[in-house]
């Protein structure tokens, strides 16, 4: 287990440490800092004085690992565009983003697993084509398509909810959310269920998939020769050994809701990360950029590597396996 743990904390160090490299190479080929703080009018002595204020007379490697050791303080800067510490503009945007990637991932969760259920126990029948119909039109449908239509069908034509921003607000501590004010309700259920119709679809085929073939399984046979009626059989058998990938996969797709925000964020006027980062690559704002790419690294990093050390931990087969390879 210690083994395992160390070589999965080793692949994550080197993981960051690849996705730094490249952060640290848009300040050197993306744009000129120097030029977007002083303007083309600076003269050129300012430029020398500003260029050695901000370390970048140095060598490559002396500037790479003071980028570095910068970023695992979580400091990046200032912005080029708003002139704001990098880190305190992270802090602001961060809540929303969390709370619409968790909102998305509870609804495809509580809407996806049941329509999985019934898709594979009702298999041929014309509900369960119907909700495999759906599914793969939410895993072919564009993310922005989705909340456009969504936008068109229940903000314009209905008047329902609204089409942008994030509402109401609450403060709690260093924290805010809108998840304690009506408002701020009635702002997420849109982007959340945009966002969540991709990782609705995968869950839904997932359950359906897995479901199938729990059923074929000879534990299950001999549950029914006991005579167990079909619902202890269904909920009390298979849909727990079902569920073990689909948590699995959920976990891991976590990380990717939260990096692939942007576009919802974007079309729903979210003020969340993606929207900020989208906002950075309009105006070359190379610190927000670098910030954000090593950002969504560590939460990639940190959910992959919590979710194998679970899965680990849970599934004893695997355990065997590292056992009998280490003999």
């Amino acid at each position: 287990m210690l083994v395992f743990i160390l070589r999965r904390l080793l692949q994550a160090v080197v993981v960051m440490l690849t996705v730094a490299f490249i952060a640290f190479m848009l300040f050197q080929y993306v744009g000129d800092p120097v030029t977007s703080i002083l303007g083309q009018d600076a003269t050129q002595e300012q430029r020398d004085d500003l260029r050695r204020d901000l370390g970048l007379d140095q060598s490559f490697a002396v500037q790479f690992a003071r980028f570095v050791g910068n970023a695992v303080q979580g400091e990046f800067g200032l912005s080029l565009r708003q002139g704001r510490e990098v880190s305190a503009l992270i802090a602001e945007r961060f809540p929303a983003t969390l709370e619409l990637a968790l909102g998305a991932a509870v609804f495809a969760l509580v809407v996806g697993i049941p329509l999985g259920v019934y898709a594979a126990l009702r298999r041929g029948r014309f509900g369960s084509q119907l909700v495999m119909t759906l599914s793969l039109l939410g895993v072919s449908l564009p993310t922005f398509l989705i909340g456009i239509l969504l936008i068109l069908a229940f903000s314009v034509t209905l008047g329902w909810l609204p089409s942008f921003g994030r509402g109401d607000t609450v403060q709690i501590g260093g924290w805010s959310t809108g998840l304690l004010t009506w408002d701020g309700w009635t702002h997420i259920i849109l982007p959340a269920i945009t966002l969540s119709v991709f990782q609705l679809a995968l869950i839904m085929r997932l359950v359906r998939a897995e479901m199938l073939e729990v059923l074929r399984t000879d534990y299950v046979k001999f549950a029914r020769a006991r005579g167990l009626s079909n619902r202890t059989v269904y909920f009390g058998h298979a849909l727990k050994n079902t569920l073990v990938p689909v948590i699995t996969i959920t976990g891991l797709q976590l990380g990717s809701l939260i990096a692939f925000a942007i576009i919802t964020e974007t079309v729903f006027q979210w003020p969340g990360m993606g929207f900020l980062f989208i906002q950075a690559v309009q105006f070359a704002d190379i610190p927000v950029m670098a910030a954000y790419l090593c950002l969504i690294a560590l939460i990639f990093v940190v959910v992959n590597l919590v979710v194998d050390l679970l899965y680990f931990a849970v599934d004893p087969r695997l355990r065997i396996e590292k056992s009998a390879a280490g003999h």
